[in-house]
């Protein structure tokens, strides 16, 4: 039977010393990698865009990655686009005790400034969907908090299957996980916030991800995703992925989720250290992190330095830790995974936070309220590694409520989501005012004057020099 959630003062006092990360112990791999290969959600290096665990366009100096199809599988074309942001350490797999998993996530909490948040907000009434590789219900962390959307992959893979929603249940648990105990399981930022799952990639142990990849399917569901979330009471999109390509459909998802008051967030992509990021001294930009509106995500050390992988480039709001993060996956498996994945998720449990004190506050000012109390600041005030500096839950959460009774400056026309905004014809600037008419007359008086004169003075001329003749 599992334990309620500590209520907000004592989820504070649980947060005492900060261990180091357990060592993960080296065990058998798992059944599903019985050839030896761990298990990685990385950005691997395609040709095209579409949703997939560990799809990205390919880009100049990304090498090209060594998975292949297992035994029996035929070629497909790859069709790259929206991957998981990151990686999940399961080759060896982790098996720490319940105690150990949250002690394991006290740096994390302390990062994030997580405690000072929960004295006045828990996460309650809020859902947030993760757009991602699917959602398992059944893992003790997220059991009766899970509301399945539909699979827009248009593949078959059973839930039960070991290879099924790896990524997206880690995710999920680290937004609205509440632990299997009051110190013990994965907590999650947002710990009494529902998810709304929508599977719309897939991962790489999937047995279906090469025909997925090959599929069109991964070119329609993350816009689909996005709008099916809006529609089914989504407050917050947790978007741990990314692609290289700019999809006029994505970007419109996009815009019909602000124009509903929905906050997205979005992993800015792992690959910060790429030949082309070391000599320029910056990255590709990853989309859906790129559009405009969407709280991008980068990740940063447990000393608060940018995770060498975490990509540097202005489409970067804030970072958040995202080395080493203790999650539990699909099966109730327990791993730590590093990337742009996991540190979207801890923002996307603090947007969570901020939306259910405030229900009401439009996705712009919840987005200031995150990048303008980010610390430690950078020295100029920005800069394209960790952007506004590291999220911090507490502060956030306090400037919201200063500008909870705030309003949009200009707040869009609604025919600007979708086909866009129709201004109409140009409009005529009317009947002439009375003064151009006496500036006018006053101007052509002169003229008239000027010339008369002229007239004169050059029948003068021909005068005397008749005379003279």
């Amino acid at each position: 039977m599992l334990r309620r959630l500590a209520p907000a003062a004592a989820l504070a006092a649980l947060l005492p010393a900060l261990p180091a990360l357990p060592a993960a112990p080296a065990v058998p791999a798992s059944p599903a990698h019985a050839a030896g290969h761990p298990v990685r959600h990385a950005p691997a290096p395609p040709a095209a865009p579409a949703p997939s665990a560990a799809a990205v366009p390919a880009v100049p100096d990304r090498p090209a990655r060594a998975a292949v199809p297992g035994p029996g599988a035929r070629a497909v074309p790859d069709r790259p686009g929206p991957a998981v942001a990151g990686r999940i350490e399961t080759g060896t797999r982790w098996r720490p005790g319940a105690d150990e998993v949250r002690d394991a996530q006290r740096w994390v909490f302390s990062a994030i400034n997580a405690a000072a948040a929960w004295r006045s907000s828990t996460g309650e009434g809020v859902t947030v969907a993760v757009l991602d590789s699917g959602v398992d219900p059944g893992v003790a962390e997220l059991r009766g908090k899970v509301r399945s959307g539909p699979d827009l992959t248009s593949t078959h893979t059973s839930p039960d299957n070991p290879g099924w929603g790896l990524h997206g249940t880690g995710m999920a648990s680290l937004i609205a996980g509440r632990g299997t105990g009051e110190d013990s399981g994965v907590l999650g930022v947002a710990p009494d916030a529902r998810v709304l799952s929508v599977r719309v990639l897939v991962d790489e142990e999937d047995p279906e991800y090469w025909s997925f990849r090959g599929s069109g399917a991964s070119d329609l569901s993350l816009g689909d995703g996005i709008r099916y979330a809006v529609d089914n009471g989504a407050d917050v999109i947790n978007m741990s992925l990314g692609a290289y390509e700019v999809r006029r459909r994505d970007r419109e998802a996009i815009n019909y989720a602000l124009s509903r008051g929905v906050v997205l967030v979005a992993a800015t992509g792992n690959d910060g250290d790429t030949k082309t990021s070391r000599e320029e001294g910056r990255s590709y930009w990853s989309f859906p992190a790129g559009y405009p509106g969407v709280i991008g995500v980068g990740a940063v050390d447990r000393n608060g330095r940018r995770g060498e992988f975490s990509n540097d480039n202005l489409s970067v709001s804030v970072a958040a830790p995202g080395v080493g993060i203790a999650m539990v996956l699909s099966g109730g498996r327990y791993a730590r995974a590093e990337g742009t994945s996991p540190a979207a998720a801890l923002v996307s449990g603090v947007a969570a936070l901020i939306k259910s004190r405030h229900p009401r506050m439009r996705p712009e000012l919840v987005a200031r309220a995150i990048t303008s109390t980010a610390r430690p600041h950078p020295r100029e005030g920005y800069d394209d590694e960790v952007g506004f500096g590291v999220v911090d839950a507490g502060a956030a959460l306090a400037t919201a409520d200063r500008l909870a009774g705030y309003r949009s400056a200009v707040p869009p026309p609604q025919e600007r989501f979708g086909k866009g905004y129709d201004a109409g014809d140009p409009v005529s600037p009317g009947a002439d005012p009375p003064r151009m008419w006496a500036y006018g007359g006053g101007l052509a008086a002169s003229l008239l004057v000027f010339g008369g004169a002229i007239a004169v003075l050059l029948r003068r001329s021909r005068r005397r020099l008749e005379d003279h003749e």
